[in-house]
C-alpha cells in the first residue's frame, strides 16, 4: 500500500512538475522566496489593529511566531526520522524532472516547512480576521496553495509533502487560533486575597 501510494506521489509529481516552461520559471521561484507573503502580513497588522486593539495584536504576532517555529521543528523531525530524499536528489527521476532551482535544498522533503508555515500563518490570520474581513481568508489562502504548488514546480518536493504540510500548518493554525481566542495569555490570574 505505502509502496503504490509513493508511486503515485511520485508520477503525480512528475506530471505537475512537467507542466513548467522558462516563461513561468522565475514567478515560480518567486513565490518560493519567504519574504512573498510580508505584504500580506502587513494588511493583517492592520486590519488586527483596527479589529482588535494594539495588545491582542503584538500577541497574534508571537502566535505566528510560534506556528512558524512549530511547523519548522516539525518538519525538521519528520524530515530526519522519515529520511524520504527529495525528488531532486532521487537517481530514478535524474533527467524526468525539471529542477528550477540552482541548489535541491537539505536532501529530505518530507514534509514541506514551506507549505506548512504558510497554510498556518494564512489560516490563523483569516480566522482572527474573519468577523469583519471575511474577504481576507482568498488572498491568504490563495497565496499559501500558490506556495505549495511553488515547491513542485521547481523540482523539490512532491505533492503529498506538500499535502502534508498543509494540513500542519492548518492544525498549528487551529491549535494556536483556539488559544488565543480563550485569551489565555490576555487574562492575568486571579489571585485570592488581593
Amino acid at each position: 500500500m505505502l509502496k503504490k501510494l509513493i508511486q503515485l506521489d511520485t508520477e503525480f509529481f512528475l506530471f505537475l512538475n512537467g507542466w513548467g516552461s522558462p516563461t513561468w520559471d522565475s514567478f515560480w521561484l518567486l513565490l518560493s522566496e519567504k519574504w512573498i507573503g510580508l505584504p500580506l502580513v502587513i494588511i493583517f497588522l492592520y486590519g488586527a489593529l483596527l479589529q482588535l486593539g494594539p495588545k491582542k495584536t503584538a500577541i497574534s504576532i508571537v502566535f505566528i511566531g510560534l506556528i512558524i517555529l512549530c511547523s519548522d521543528q516539525l518538519a525538521n523531525l519528520f524530515k530526519e526520522g522519515l529520511a524520504r530524499p527529495r525528488p531532486c536528489f532521487e537517481p530514478q527521476l535524474e533527467g524526468m524532472l525539471r529542477l528550477v532551482k540552482s541548489k535541491c535544498g537539505g536532501a529530505y522533503g518530507f514534509f514541506s516547512a514551506h507549505a506548512a508555515n504558510s497554510m498556518g500563518i494564512a489560516v490563523f490570520m483569516a480566522s482572527l480576521l474573519k468577523n469583519k474581513w471575511k474577504w481576507f481568508v482568498f488572498p491568504s489562502v490563495g497565496l499559501a496553495l500558490l506556495i505549495g504548488y511553488s515547491r513542485i514546480y521547481i523540482g523539490v518536493h512532491y505533492p503529498l509533502d506538500v499535502l502534508f504540510g498543509f494540513g500542519v500548518g492548518a492544525f498549528f493554525a487551529f491549535l494556536g487560533q483556539q488559544i488565543f481566542k480563550a485569551q489565555i495569555l490576555l487574562t492575568p490570574p486571579k489571585i485570592k486575597g488581593l
